[in-house]
């Protein structure tokens, strides 16, 4: 593969034009460069520091512990070292007042790129967790993902890959765009070095920092960030005419196929529109893969926005995907008759590998039929067109098994036949006796912090759920669970908490107070409410709140909760031992459709956050005096006449007789006491 430099980010106009970014440091210096990053150990809310993953211009991202879900997971911490450094106290400070206004444009752009991708719920996409401000910066919580870049998958290789590996690469990665531009986003920086492979080579669409929100006809006023072998011609202009859309990214991803074939990038398309040096892959690559596809990435690469594919979906006809695009199954899970000819290959787009058996494949057994009213699974299912032969579907993430299960011939009846003697030549007859049932397995256990997990990642991002102005820390015997939530959609909202000093999970809403608990789309809900309170109390712990809002009422009668004070809770041994026997997909509750049918959504959103439980500060009582003897008491003496004039010798300024006069009066008292004498 070229070590062409094509693929490295250039920043154009703007105020980046007129700072550009600093130099690579040297090896040594870039060896303490991590002077920034925080130490091993830190506690940020729930997430511990156990490493340093990486250090760039812009920001530092670390390898961290959740302990609330007990997972490993990838921080990500806002910090443009050109702009801000580490202060003593583990914040993040403003090197200068000048550079202010860029280091919060910066962030509000960190946190924008955050709330974005919350949004999104793909296995080619980042998915992320939570993110939050603060010590003056800005965080979100990612998994961390195990594998390297395409590029150096690329190296690695060391020869062009065939058209089977780049479609399990490319189909993915378009699913995953086609979900962002339906929201009117665009990735604008993809590349090789954007592309991570995971073990099994399932592709992950990485550093959406060039992205942004594009709405309605909004001009693309800001500061350009682009690669020039991969950036379309719209993106060097900041003119109404050049107009980006799904036709850029197409055009990076065009581009990235360009690079797997040739092992270079096409010419920098600002210079093609000049003198077009462009060489198609129709060209250069005939032979080696289908004359289709190479012409659909050629068309994908065409200078003129308006000669490339508007939408990812006519990308997909135009390469030879289809309409119904499959999905790619790995090689080992492939029969060696659908290996055998390239019509018969399907393409990957998820994890849970799917076998898609093509029609000229041997006749399979029919699968058992749907049940009408049949709710379809929500999100990473895989709807195949109906031509297509069958299909297996393996579990998603360790989870969730779904499986058309070969089908058990019932139990034979026993029939006693005539009780007649057979011919001597007959063979015996053979008897006929029903199954033996199979063992049953124990279940497996599952753990709380599994479900959770499940919970989270089967949560549709379409409701929109929002949780702001969480009280935290609580204080003992003095406050109370206080947060505000709205969600985008209307629904029913179920809250659980998980409080992890008393090793308890309860549905504290609704309850026997406050059973109502249907919400409006847009509208907040406010806690702690009017009638009742979540007080922090004794044993001290973190609590983990799950806040979800259902399409349709839910029953959560399967995770072993019984009645306690007035609201459902179980203690984390019985709901482990409840998942166990009910699934993992018990924690999320079983629908219950109001008019008794199956028809009613089972679609849900979910917001979690965490809150800190603290003892109440000990206040020292004030230290008490020691007890003063009583003062002997005196006779009272008449005050001493005053004398008119200045002060006399050792009087007072205030007008007092002195000492001498006190002593003089106080020995005729005495001596008129003891002789009798006045």
């Amino acid at each position: 593969m070229s070590d062409s430099n094509d693929d490295k980010t250039v920043v154009l106009g703007g105020a980046a034009a007129a700072t550009p970014p600093p130099a690579p440091a040297p090896a040594a210096a870039r060896d303490n460069s991590s002077h920034n990053a925080l130490p091993v150990g830190t506690r940020l809310g729930e997430f511990e520091l156990v490493g340093l993953v990486g250090e760039g211009g812009f920001g530092i991202v670390y390898l961290a512990h959740d302990h609330s879900l007990e997972r490993k997971v990838a921080l990500k911490e806002y910090m443009p070292s050109s702009l801000a450094s580490r202060a003593n106290d583990s914040s993040v400070a403003v090197r200068s007042e000048r550079h202010r206004e860029t280091f919060e444009v910066g962030r509000r752009s960190f946190v924008n790129e955050a709330r974005l991708l919350a949004q999104f719920d793909h296995p080619a996409l980042v998915k992320v967790y939570r993110f939050w401000e603060a010590n003056g910066t800005a965080y979100m919580a990612m998994p961390f993902y195990d594998g390297i870049t395409l590029r150096d998958a690329l190296k690695e290789r060391g020869s062009p890959p065939d058209e089977a590996w780049i479609r399990k690469i490319l189909s993915p990665v378009m699913d995953a765009l086609e979900i962002i531009h339906n929201q009117s986003c665009f990735h604008r920086d993809i590349a090789p070095d954007n592309i991570m492979l995971l073990r099994d080579d399932r592709p992950v669409l990485l550093d959406f920092g060039a992205a942004r929100r594009v709405i309605g006809d909004m001009t693309q006023a800001l500061t350009v960030i682009l690669k020039p072998g991969y950036a379309p011609i719209e993106q060097y202009a900041e003119m109404p005419g050049m107009k980006q859309g799904p036709w850029t990214d197409i055009y990076a991803l065009g581009a990235v196929v360009y690079f797997m074939i040739t092992g270079k990038t096409p010419p920098p398309s600002v210079g093609r529109m000049m003198q077009d040096s462009y060489e198609p892959l129709a060209t250069i690559a005939a032979g080696r893969y289908d004359d289709s596809f190479l012409q659909g990435i050629d068309r994908c690469l065409a200078v003129k926005a308006e000669d490339r594919p508007q939408s990812i979906a006519a990308m997909r006809e135009l390469v030879g995907f289809g309409s119904n695009a499959t999905v790619f199954a790995p090689v080992a899970n492939v029969s060696p008759a659908a290996r055998a000819k390239p019509a018969e290959r399907a393409v990957a787009s998820a994890p849970d590998a799917t076998v898609v058996r093509p029609a000229a494949a041997p006749a399979q057994r029919p699968a058992p039929p749907v049940a009408q009213g049949a709710t379809p699974k929500r999100s990473n299912t895989i709807l195949i067109g109906a031509a297509l032969g069958g299909l297996v579907v393996i579990g998603i993430g360790g989870y969730l098994v779904f499986g058309r299960q070969a089908p058990v011939a019932p139990p034979v009846a026993s029939v006693s036949a005539p009780q007649v003697a057979p011919p001597a030549a007959q063979s015996p007859v053979a008897t006929v006796s029903a199954p033996l049932a199979q063992p049953v397995e124990p279940p497996k256990p599952v753990s709380l912090a599994q479900a959770e997990e499940a919970l989270l990642t089967n949560a549709g991002v379409d409701f929109g759920v929002v949780v702001e102005k969480v009280k935290s820390p609580v204080v003992i015997g003095k406050d109370a669970l206080s947060f505000s939530l709205s969600s985008a959609k209307s629904g029913y909202l179920y809250l659980l908490l998980h409080d992890k000093g008393a090793g308890t999970l309860s549905l504290i809403f609704p309850n026997a107070l406050d059973p109502e608990n249907q919400i409006a789309a847009g509208k907040a809900v406010r806690f702690p409410r009017p009638n009742w309170t979540f007080d922090a109390d004794q044993p001290r712990g973190d609590w983990e709140v799950m806040a979800l809002v259902s399409e349709s009422p839910r029953q959560f009668d399967k995770l072993g909760f019984s009645p306690r004070e007035g609201i459902a809770s179980a203690t984390v041994a019985e709901v482990e031992a409840a998942l166990s026997r009910a699934g993992i997909k018990a924690m999320a509750g079983s629908v219950q459709c109001a008019d008794g049918t199956a028809n009613c959504g089972a679609a849900y959103g979910l917001a979690t956050f965490s809150v800190n439980e603290t003892d109440a500060p000990v206040v020292s009582p004030p230290a008490k005096k020691p007890a003063e003897a009583p003062a002997p008491r005196a006779e009272k003496t008449p005050p001493a006449e005053k004398k008119p004039g200045g002060k006399g010798k050792g009087a007072g300024s205030d007008g007092n007789p002195s000492e001498e006069e006190y002593m003089k009066k106080l020995n005729r008292d005495l001596d008129q006491l003891l002789g009798g004498k006045k």
